[in-house]
């Protein structure tokens, strides 16, 4: 059976076949009843539009390209934040008729591939995830003129709009409910410090620390569990009566909080401990964890509204969305 054409949904609906085109392509310049009357001729033929030809009319591809800046080992490691925001990417761009294409960009190969990739025209706009300051993509991307934003504060200097939580305020609110707590010798395990995140949640620790006049105590990790533990056994090593950890994310205290038990230190009597995002995890450590809950999905869903607007021209601003604190029994 022949595939109905845009000649014969016209025939049927008494129209011009350039009507039927202005129809199915979503332009505005047709009166209702006309579109009602070709729309049921498409219904009655069973007419499906031509998707490359379409494209070329309207220069939209309809795809848009969520570039991860990370190793595919750490992108598609037991690190919820990623899925998160994939998934509720993936489902934002579902709604709005859009198809997502995952690119990973973890290597100098893989950014030629992606840059080659955008630039062959093959997607509308990019979302770029997990940059890292020496990421020279972001300016790549932004010079081929395509819309891009990026999911958190771009580390490069490099005007790309962006949805991001407020780090330093949820950092700040982390310490300060340890500060109420009574707790005297509070460290952090700081996330990645080529990372906008790492850099905004220890500043918000260092903040609330100068503000009490307490000194400042500080590891680094990279996100992970095992960089969580690492860096609890140094900062026991460094200041065996500290009594309370603030965690960058929740692996990482999750490690921390291992890395206690195994030193035969308590949580929270002898430790309390704190952590950052609020994963599904934080539930069920023993004991619960607080965290500061990082409202990934909705930053996602912000991110493809963000982008969608910027291809059809609207202007766009950096959207910071607040954070709150989820208080459980570790501290």
């Amino acid at each position: 059976m022949r595939r109905p054409t845009l000649e014969a949904v016209a025939a049927r609906a008494g129209v011009s076949r350039s009507t039927v085109s202005r129809v199915v392509n979503g332009q505005p310049t047709v009166t209702p009843d006309i579109r009602d009357v070709v729309m049921r001729a498409v219904d009655e033929l069973g007419y499906v539009p031509n998707g490359a030809a379409r494209n070329l009319v309207t220069q939209r591809t309809n795809s848009v390209a969520l570039v991860v800046s990370e190793h595919p080992d750490r992108a598609f490691s037991d690190d919820p934040m990623f899925s998160t925001v994939i998934r509720a990417a993936s489902l934002e761009l579902e709604t709005a008729g859009k198809q997502v294409v995952l690119l990973p960009a973890g290597s100098p190969e893989s950014h030629a591939r992606v840059e080659k990739y955008v630039a062959g025209g093959h997607v509308d706009g990019v979302m770029l995830v997990s940059g890292r300051g020496a990421d020279p993509l972001p300016g790549a991307l932004t010079r081929l003129r395509v819309p891009v934003v990026s999911y958190g504060r771009p580390a490069a200097p490099v005007a790309v709009p962006y949805v991001d939580g407020d780090n330093v305020g949820g950092a700040k609110q982390a310490v300060g409910h340890l500060l109420e707590r009574g707790r005297r010798r509070i460290a952090t395990i700081a996330g990645p410090l080529d990372m906008t995140a790492g850099q905004d949640r220890l500043t918000g620790y260092r903040e609330t620390l100068r503000d009490s006049d307490r000194r400042s105590i500080i590891a680094v990790g990279d996100f992970t569990r095992e960089s969580g533990a690492v860096a609890m056994r140094q900062l026991l090593a460094d200041d065996p009566l500290l009594d309370a950890v603030f965690a960058a994310n929740d692996l990482m205290a999750i490690g921390a909080m291992r890395a206690l038990r195994e030193a035969g230190r308590g949580v929270p009597d002898d430790v309390a401990v704190v952590g950052y995002d609020d994963v599904e995890a934080a539930r069920y450590t023993d004991p619960p964890l607080t965290s500061v809950h990082s409202p990934h999905a909705e930053q996602a869903a912000a991110m493809v509204r963000l982008l969608l607007g910027l291809i059809q021209g609207d202007p766009a601003e950096p959207l910071v969305m607040p954070t709150r604190l989820v208080v459980r029994s570790s501290s």
